[in-house]
């Protein structure tokens, strides 16, 4: 089975590197890596291009026979459109993102990811992550634990961590990719599209999968009213109660922050 990870970038000279390697160290081997930077204006680019020539080098092709790497920078409107264009990009059976800000969990995230699937038939695979505090990344800020799958769950605001996320690319040829008119809701529009109109096959694997940054577009908190508009726009827009989702959704939260 191939999987195909998908890395959206735009001025995070200071984190691609570590995303990448995250990526590059994995145990599994048949891995499609693809990398859309956004014409990034500082060094990512070279960090970028950097990486890719070692994932060319003999040494690395050595010992990672499957693994291949895709690079384009272009100009574009955002991280949801820089992953639609990942994800037609594609060649994988399944599909997973890595945030520029984030990294794998450990070198056997993807193994254990490939073997749900195989041995569970899944369309749809989610987990667990960790929030860090973004310059002490040992520092856990956040504890996500995705909790079994329920489709009543979703209407009442529960979601699993997107990065945690790994879909069949079938699926999500069939089903639809990200709405670029959300520029902060789309990964979850995209969640409750999947997980509560589509009727997938749904498997929650027990598992840390990814240590993600505190201050992405969902947790910077000068966003948070944006992200409130937004959320509040899809949920109607799925015949859901709005408001009320919304309040359910942020509850779902606080036990993260007790947990450590």
């Amino acid at each position: 089975m191939k999987i195909s990870i998908i890395t959206s970038c735009y001025n995070r000279e200071k984190t691609i590197g570590e995303a990448m390697r995250s990526v590059m160290a994995q145990d599994y081997d048949d891995v499609e890596y693809i990398v859309v930077d956004g014409d990034s204006t500082d060094r990512s680019l070279a960090v970028i291009r950097d990486m890719e020539g070692v994932a060319g080098s003999d040494d690395f092709r050595a010992e990672h026979p499957g693994f291949s790497m895709k690079v384009v920078s272009e100009p574009d409107s955002g991280m949801y459109e820089a992953i639609n264009k990942g994800i037609r990009m594609a060649t994988g059976d399944v599909i997973g993102l890595v945030h520029s800000d984030d990294v794998l969990y450990d070198e056997g995230v993807l193994t254990d990811m490939v073997r749900c699937f195989e041995e569970t038939g899944a369309d749809f695979v989610y987990a667990d992550g960790k929030f860090v505090d973004a310059e002490r990344t040992d520092r856990v800020v956040r504890n996500w634990i995705g909790g079994e799958y329920r489709r009543w769950k979703v209407r009442l605001g529960w979601l699993p961590l997107h990065p945690t996320c790994y879909i069949r690319r079938e699926v999500m040829m069939r089903e639809g990719l990200y709405d670029e008119s959300y520029k902060i809701a789309a990964d979850s529009d995209l969640l409750v599209r999947y997980l509560y109109k589509a009727r997938l096959r749904v498997e929650y694997m027990r598992r840390y999968v990814i240590r993600m940054r505190m201050g992405g577009l969902s947790t910077d908190k000068d966003k948070r009213m944006a992200m409130w508009k937004e959320d509040v726009r899809l949920y109607k827009a799925h015949g859901f109660s709005p408001v009320v989702t919304k309040i359910m959704k942020m509850m779902w939260k606080v036990p993260q922050f007790l947990v450590k």
